[in-house]
């Protein structure tokens, strides 16, 4: 059947919620229902709201009582498995045929109670009450209260840490947990993944995208994982400059760049061209970004213009959000970046001459920059070349273990 569903939102002010139960003794509270002599079945049910507390979550207390006995059976919102973290969320459903309409209430408190069976004066201890009364915060309340007071007064790192701590908590629920082992064991591991994966560890490298079964090298570092499409438009500063006669300006450009402009106007396609000159201007906002981020280089940075497009980016890939200064691994990853693309505008045979004083860095640092790569050096012309053989081959990262004691 066609069924249309129509959601009723709760409104605590007017009308209480259902409220939804369960008996764990094994109590059945329809037996015999529908005789009237009979004496086992629901008498009463009632409901005690205490919203002084907290009125948008008041504590509610479930009173079943039983017909010819002296045992209620007692649930509550705020004790016992009420306290445990709670990872979903309940509605009650009622279907009429006639209409075809679904209503989907929520229930009250969101918690579903559990009645125990309690005789009034009897197993109720006289400090009980005392201690329900210690209990007024919830695990919720009090998570809740202490989340609020960290988004007021503390700091983004430390909100950020709470919504990590209490995501974790979460996931210790024991219904989640049960039978985790059994559903681990019938998982298949792929080893030939895992054997990927360790090589994998370009944070360790930080070396940009490649691709290891690329038997080109100008595949070996695709460069549109590198520069993407919609950054080409914000590159063409080197380009228009020289296509318009203009001379690239000493106190801008780096010496890599500098020394390279000229080999531009020997390509006669203007597409080529157009794409190598975007390449040296790519290499310059890095070069600069670095500078800007450094204490010797910042003068340097004085009449660059960095396109806030590429400003975004390299903000995310190697800024800190606590330190002006950029840190060893991310300064790292953007001076591979720097090399990579140098190679790109050298035909993959680079003298790191002038890259090593753009970059301000001692030759053999820079050559282990290199090496992390998959370049090799030869010799050329008494000078050191960095060449890049494909496919890719890296050099195997130690990793020093902790002796045990």
């Amino acid at each position: 059947m066609n069924v249309k569903v129509k959601e009723i939102r709760e409104n605590p002010e007017k009308k209480i919620s259902p409220v939804i139960g369960y008996f764990p003794s094994g109590f059945d509270p329809v037996k015999n229902l529908e005789e009237s002599t009979s004496q086992s079945g629901v008498s009463s049910v009632k409901v005690y709201k205490n919203a002084k507390r907290n009125p948008k979550n008041p504590r509610l207390e479930v009173v079943v009582g039983v017909g010819g006995s002296a045992v209620n059976f007692v649930g509550t919102s705020y004790s016992g498995e009420a306290r445990t973290p709670q990872l979903c969320n309940f509605a009650l459903g009622v279907l009429d045929k006639n209409t075809g309409v679904l209503k989907m209430v929520p229930i009250a408190a969101n918690k579903i109670f559990r009645l125990e069976p309690k005789v009034p004066g009897v197993e109720q201890p006289e400090n009980e009450s005392r201690d329900a009364e210690k209990e007024a915060d919830t695990y919720e309340e009090r998570s809740e209260k202490f989340m609020n007071a960290t988004r007021m007064y503390s700091t983004k790192k430390n909100i950020r840490r709470d919504e990590k701590r209490v995501t974790l908590r979460r996931t210790e629920d024991v219904g989640v947990q049960e039978g985790m082992e059994q559903k681990l064991e019938g998982i298949k591991v792929n080893m030939e993944a895992l054997v990927e994966a360790v090589p994998s560890t370009a944070n360790a490298r930080n070396i940009p995208p490649h691709n290891l079964d690329a038997n080109e090298v100008e595949m070996a570092y695709p460069l549109d994982k590198i520069i993407l499409k919609g950054e080409w438009d914000y590159l063409q500063d080197i380009f228009d400059k020289l296509h318009g006669g203009s001379e690239l300006a000493q106190d801008v450009y780096p010496s890599f760049v500098l020394n390279r402009a000229h080999s531009l106007q020997n390509i006669k396609n203007e597409s080529s061209r157009r794409k190598m000159a975007g390449i040296l201007s790519y290499i310059t906002h890095l070069i600069r970004f670095k500078d800007r981020h450094s204490m010797d280089g910042v003068s340097s940075t004085k009449f660059h213009r960095l396109p806030s497009i590429l400003s975004q980016k390299f903000s995310t890939m190697f800024a800190s959000t606590t330190d002006k200064r950029l840190p060893q691994h991310k300064q790292d990853l953007l001076i591979s970046y720097v090399l990579v693309l140098s190679l790109f505008a050298d035909d993959f045979r680079s003298d790191p001459s002038d890259i090593t004083r753009d970059l301000r860095m001692n030759p053999l640092t820079l050559r282990t920059h290199y090496e992390s790569l998959g370049c090799k050096f030869v010799r050329e012309n008494m000078s050191l070349v960095a060449t890049l053989p494909v496919p890719l081959t890296f050099q195997t990262i130690k990793i020093k273990r902790k002796r045990q004691k």
